[in-house]
């Protein structure tokens, strides 16, 4: 087995390149150029430097090296002159055994990629867990990825690259992400109960709350809890599933630790749950070594975030924060049932006094810190598995409408119409620009509708709807008067009239300095650079913010980093490191 040792100690960039010889398809260049880089302090050091010179070649390079990689059940595969680690890919994913509909299929997509883009499709086909995608699942990918951009497909060839790069060191090394594919089994099984399910078998993730579904992954987290020697369990009011753990010292504040299990509808398996599965396995760990740290820990799997099937969303972390507004259970959903109804089906008090006793008391822990899924592009495109949140966004949404009239199309002059979708056309571009001008704040124009539009009707009105975030309440409420000021000018040139109703407000949640400085040392412990960013996306940390200091660390999500969607992926490899770093934060505070 190859150790870092004999890396670092490597005389000659040659030398280095030859130790790592087929971990980059006839790619030398890239381990000589990481050569430099030495001393590598970690496995996930080494996978990091090798993507990075990859990313700072000139493209040139970048298409060289996927040029190098054969097509899937290409004419290298059938005259077998794949190199031994290609050939053992495709045979593990069943490549050599197509039939013959599938060979077919393949070798038209194969055609149809290289006319299209001008190099082989490239896809680490041991997938996210190391053990082999199906056919089906490489045809359908295939047919996917045709509909991309060449610009985005490059990329996303260098990211499956480096994919068939990691899994390759993990044999050389000797090294199974054990923990990372706990994780991702866990998640995996538990999205097998649905509130709804797919034509054919396909799988479709949807768990809102108190349905059949979300009450049976309660029953399957409880066990686990129980299974992972978690002290006390139980089902909250509200239908948090809570274990904790104790310390040493029951003196001591806990740290308070989760996410949420619910999910939209048509999910993805990860968002949230990794962040209930990493301190899972974590206590399972201390528990196996028969160890206890001086804090305790408890988690809570939060019943529900997402705000899917009642208007209220962080039901669950609301009841910890004493938050829960009592009217809320006076909400009915889509189907006419009540909330207090829907709680009572699942068997809990649906009572505002039972809920109102879940409330913590702040001085009882030392923090909350949550494990999340990044949900967008950005440590994709670093190729960094890791990420330090600095503040959840907060955010402000409205709805409007802008009022003009509407006229012929054909009769009325460009200089004397009073055009309301126009308007709201350009108010869209005002909100892109303002966006843009400022690091990480966001604009979204999510709604535009013409009621009763007619393709010959100039438009009389346009409503819309605004979405507005930024990472604190001042650069939020900024970008928000920008836009409204931009609103009155357009409406006063146009001669048109409008309105504006702020429908949410939620405030920033900036990460607590000192939690978020355990995070960076836990990563920096992995041997992994330190990337900062906020989280656009709302989560059950920003609720606790209110009452303890949190802070919170992304995960690297695969496909591009899309989220709420069923092309989530995590890899085995990141949820393994987003592990370690927990057990590093947990080790730090004993």
């Amino acid at each position: 087995m190859l150790s870092l040792a004999t890396l670092n100690t490597a005389a000659t960039a040659r030398e280095f390149a030859a130790l790592l010889d087929g971990v980059y398809e006839h790619s030398p260049w890239i381990a000589e150029a990481a050569w430099a880089r030495r001393p590598l302090a970690s496995l996930a050091a080494l996978k990091h430097a090798l993507a990075t010179v990859v990313r700072e070649a000139p493209v040139e390079a970048q298409l060289g090296l996927i040029r190098a990689h054969p097509e899937l059940a290409g004419k290298a595969m059938v005259s077998s002159r794949l190199t031994t680690e290609s050939t053992g890919e495709q045979n593990r994913a069943g490549l050599t055994d197509c039939s013959p509909e599938e060979f077919d299929t393949l070798q038209r997509l194969n055609a149809a990629y290289n006319g299209k883009f001008g190099f082989p499709f490239i896809l680490a086909v041991r997938g996210p867990r190391s053990i082999g995608l199906s056919r089906r699942e490489i045809i359908e990918t295939f047919t996917r990825r045709l509909d991309n951009t060449p610009a985005f497909e490059r990329a996303e060839c260098l990211r499956q690259i480096h994919r068939i790069a990691e899994i390759r060191l993990n044999d050389k090394f000797g090294v199974v992400p054990l923990q990372g594919r706990q994780a991702w089994d866990c998640a995996e099984l538990l999205a097998r109960h649905s509130d709804v399910h797919g034509e054919g078998g396909d799988a479709v993730l949807t768990v809102t709350y108190l349905t059949d579904a979300h009450q049976a992954c309660q029953v399957q987290l409880l066990r686990w809890m129980q299974d992972c020697g978690f002290d006390e369990t139980r089902v909250d009011a509200v239908g948090n599933v809570v274990g904790i753990y104790h310390g040493s010292d029951t003196h001591a504040p806990r740290l308070l630790t989760g996410s949420h299990y619910d999910t939209v509808r048509n999910a993805g398996p990860y968002d949230g749950r990794l962040g209930i599965f990493v301190p899972l396995i974590a206590v399972r760990e201390l528990h196996l070594a028969g160890r206890r740290l001086k804090h305790g820990i408890e988690l809570v799997a939060f019943a529900e975030e997402e705000g899917q099937r009642y208007a209220a969303t962080f039901l669950g972390s609301s009841a910890l924060t004493g938050s829960f507004t009592p009217a809320w259970l006076d909400q009915v959903d889509a189907d006419g049932i009540g909330l207090r109804e829907a709680m009572r089906a699942a068997r809990l008090p649906a009572t505002i006094e039972a809920i109102a006793a879940e409330q913590r008391d702040p001085t009882r822990y030392l923090g909350f810190v949550e494990v999340h899924i990044e949900q967008g592009p950005v440590l994709n495109e670093l190729d960094l598995p890791l990420g330090i949140v600095t503040s959840i966004n907060g955010s402000r949404r409205f709805v409007g409408e802008v009022i003009g009239t509407a006229s012929h199309a054909g009769t009325t002059p460009m200089d004397r119409r009073h055009d309301a979708a126009l308007a709201v056309a350009e108010l869209a571009l005002v909100v892109e620009r303002a966006a843009r001008r400022e690091p990480d704040r966001v604009g979204t124009v999510g709604m535009l509708n013409v009621p009763n539009g007619s393709i010959n009707v100039v438009p009389g009105r346009c409503q819309f709807s605004l979405d507005l975030r930024a990472p604190t309440d001042a650069a939020r409420d900024a970008l928000a008067d920008e836009v409204t000021g931009a609103l009155q000018r357009i409406a006063d040139a146009r001669g048109l009239r409008w309105r504006l109703t702020e429908t949410m407000r939620a405030s920033a949640a900036p990460s607590a300095p000192a939690w978020q400085a355990r995070w960076e040392a836990a990563v920096q412990s992995l041997g992994l650079p330190l990337h900062r960013l906020p989280s656009g996306a709302g989560h059950d940390a920003m609720k606790l913010h209110d009452v303890m200091p949190q802070a919170m660390l992304f995960v690297r999500g695969g496909n591009s980093g899309i989220s709420h969607n069923p092309l989530e992926s995590v890899t085995d490899d990141d949820a393994q490191l987003a592990f370690d770093a927990f057990r590093q934060l947990l080790e730090g505070l004993a």
